[in-house]
């Protein structure tokens, strides 16, 4: 008994359905214990902004949806150590004060997010004073009905580091996948097109690796800014013709290294 009450024994899973007995995700994340999982069967959770405040693994099977209503955010972590996959997330507020987010992370340290569907949010994934995201497999598309003004960022990373993003899909974004002040991180085989500024904008971004990558279709490819220590190998940038007009555009950086890329049909 002492050894089931000290060790990782206890940890418990849940199981929330939208047609049977516990029907609402909300509760189970209040009450849930550190280190369970959470199986979320298919259904459609409309739950306003839903927190998640301890290290819990969460679990969508048959791609339930998650819809915050339009009340800001649709899901906020605030803890390390979660990870939420398998779902289809939707209903952000679309605001020009704040960030909100379909997934918004603060301040937590090894959080992943994988397998999601992200469907006209305002920002789609969301990290800010995170170290070591992983965010793999997603798809996410913005409203392409939107004018830039009313759309903000597919991934955002803000003052992170040890980020891994791989085999994502943005689209209709503002930037696909943006970083500022990201450090020793990789961004490998994601598809980013369509959307209106850059398919990927980084700045003040050290040590970082971008490799096998698709920016197609983009106002921009890429756009590297006051940054040192870059390495842009084998990507793709595909008639980027926006007005910003550039496959790939150089600020004011060091030591980067720049090889094996394929250019094709940009405006610059």
């Amino acid at each position: 008994m002492v050894l089931c009450a000290t060790g990782p024994l206890l940890a418990a899973t849940w199981t929330v359905n939208a047609s049977g007995k516990v029907k609402r995700l909300a509760p189970v994340l209040a009450s849930a214990q550190a280190g369970d999982t959470v199986r979320v069967l298919q259904g459609t959770y409309a739950e306003g902004t839903l927190t998640i405040d301890r290290p819990l693994t969460l679990i969508g099977i048959g791609r339930p949806v998650i819809d915050g209503g339009g009340a800001g955010d649709v899901m906020v972590i605030t803890a390390p150590d979660v990870t939420v996959q398998g779902f289809r997330i939707r209903g952000t507020l679309v605001s020009n004060m704040y960030d909100h987010a379909g997934i918004k992370v603060k301040q937590s340290d090894r959080v992943k997010v994988i397998d999601n569907v992200m469907e006209h949010c305002f920002f789609a994934i969301h990290f800010a004073n995170s170290r070591n995201p992983t965010v793999i497999g997603n798809t996410i598309h913005g409203d392409p009905r939107q004018p830039e003004t009313s759309r903000a960022n597919g991934i955002h990373m803000w003052h992170c580091s040890g980020a891994t993003i791989e085999d994502n899909e943005v689209q209709y974004h503002r930037d696909g996948i943006y970083f500022e002040f990201v450090t020793d991180s990789q961004v490998r085989r994601n598809r980013s097109l369509h959307n209106s500024r850059y398919g990927l904008h980084f700045m003040f971004s050290h040590r970082d690796a971008y490799s096998d990558n698709l920016f197609q279709d983009n106002g921009a490819g890429v756009a590297v800014m006051f940054s040192k220590n870059v390495d842009m190998s084998r990507n793709r940038f595909i008639r980027n013709r926006g007005a910003s007009s550039y496959g790939i555009l150089l600020k004011e950086i060091n030591d980067v290294r720049i090889d094996s890329n394929i250019f094709i049909d940009n405006t610059t």
